[in-house]
């Protein structure tokens, strides 16, 4: 058991456990969080009483969960020093489900990302990210209910290992030599040099727990997104890696979208069909074919871009969740950023932090809980009475706060 500087130990909850391969849920689970930075303190304040409206209406006085706060990011950096807090990343290791709003990330210099450090060391690979539409959001598609898509997003390997040299750095200038001169690659002097690791087993673990999940929702297909045309021994190694995975260890489940265009014995119309698209076709395909995919499972960067520019198809990010799934550890996150200049104006819209809760009470097994919230925020966007940014989209709409759009959500709950 790890020891907490910062943080208090809630003295009525109980540790979720996992063995294997199985989470032990007890009915009262200490979960951390962190409020995030910027607007986080005023979406945690809402989506904390919608979350306990959510548990107590599902179950009464029979369940309830033991909020733990943990630091990361503006607020751990001006209390105690420390971006990310060691005890935190105990905490989240140790009460194995935790949930945060959006961290800082200074842009070309700083600290590094805390939330691809969290991923990476809590070895955090598969992000998670399900797009879909709600009914009365506005949206620049004329269908945009015929996307609907989970994207398996590889969270600890491609450009995203943070192994990189700055311009003219004496370790770029070193490596620079060294590829041309034992590898036979010529770079220009003074660039910047970055690698892009991407291995077997990274890339099988994610493909393995996308299709996984598509068998266990009755979804009809994974699709493999990668650049393997052009970085054919990293991206197209994740597609080769990815149809091994299927083969090898789903073969009575799945089948190769080519095997099933030649038919015979190869074709069963009941399985999970594998198929693979280039990166730059897929955004294409979910703008004018959208409803022909399910699951998206890809590397790094490009679950970084699809699952945004996805969310923009649906209403923007303000209603794009996220989880970080590694074995029996997960941090679920708002996928948004800080938007620091709303920060404590009670202004922006809580429903990526929202949602994310969704998702980690249906990892929880709590699903009851996790259909009340989205039958509320359902209910929430019918009646119209909505976040700026929702509100800016739909004509006739009545902008409210944070807060009160977090009671829009809870009354909803019996709509």
């Amino acid at each position: 058991m790890a020891t907490y500087k910062f943080a208090k130990v809630p003295s009525s909850g109980e540790r979720i456990t996992y063995q294997a391969g199985v989470l032990g849920v007890p009915n009262n689970p200490i979960i951390p969080y962190v409020e995030g930075d910027g607007t986080g303190a005023d979406i945690w304040r809402a989506s904390v009483r919608v979350f306990d409206a959510a548990i107590e209406k599902a179950y009464g006085s029979e369940r309830r969960v033991a909020w733990m706060e943990v630091f990361a990011g503006e607020k751990a950096f001006t209390q105690f020093q420390d971006w990310l807090p060691q005890e935190t990343v105990d905490a989240m290791q140790e009460f194995r489900v935790s949930i945060k709003g959006p961290l800082t990330t200074p842009v070309g210099g700083g600290i590094r990302s805390l939330n691809v450090t969290l991923r990476q060391v809590l070895d955090l690979y598969a992000c998670i990210r399900p797009v879909r539409y709600f009914e009365g959001v506005g949206s620049p598609m004329k269908e945009p209910e015929r996307l609907n898509i989970v994207v398996y997003r590889e969270n600890t390997e491609d450009v995203y290992a943070g192994i990189e040299w700055k311009a003219g750095s004496a370790e770029a200038e070193k490596l620079r030599l060294f590829i041309e001169r034992e590898l036979g690659k010529e770079i220009r002097p003074d660039s910047a040099i970055g690698v892009k690791p991407m291995s077997a087993f990274g890339s099988k673990r994610l493909v393995d727990m996308a299709i996984r999940y598509a068998l266990k929702h009755c979804l009809p297909s994974v699709t493999l997104m990668h650049k393997g045309n052009i970085m054919k021994f990293t991206e197209g190694a994740f597609r080769d890696w990815g149809y091994e995975v299927a083969r090898d260890k789903f073969a009575g489940s799945v089948v190769a979208e080519a095997d099933l265009a030649k038919g015979g014995s190869a074709a069963r119309a009941d399985a999970v069909i594998i198929k693979d698209r280039i990166a730059d076709s897929m955004f294409q395909q979910l703008l004018l074919r959208p409803d022909e995919y399910s699951v998206i499972a890809t590397p790094n960067l490009n679950g970084d871009y699809v699952s945004d520019a996805a969310a923009a198809q649906v209403g923007g990010l303000g209603i794009a969740p996220g989880g970080n799934v590694g074995d029996g550890v997960a941090v679920f996150e708002a996928t948004h950023g800080t938007a620091p200049k709303y920060a404590n104006l009670d202004k922006i819209n809580p429903g990526s932090v929202i949602l994310s809760g969704v998702m980690m009470f249906e990892y929880l097994g709590w699903t009851e809980a996790a259909t009340l919230i989205v039958r509320g925020l359902e209910n929430a966007i019918k009646s119209r009475r909505v976040t700026y940014d929702l509100a800016r989209q739909m004509p006739g709409a009545t902008e409210v706060s944070t807060s009160a759009f977090g009671d829009q959500i809870i009354n909803g709950m019996t709509g």
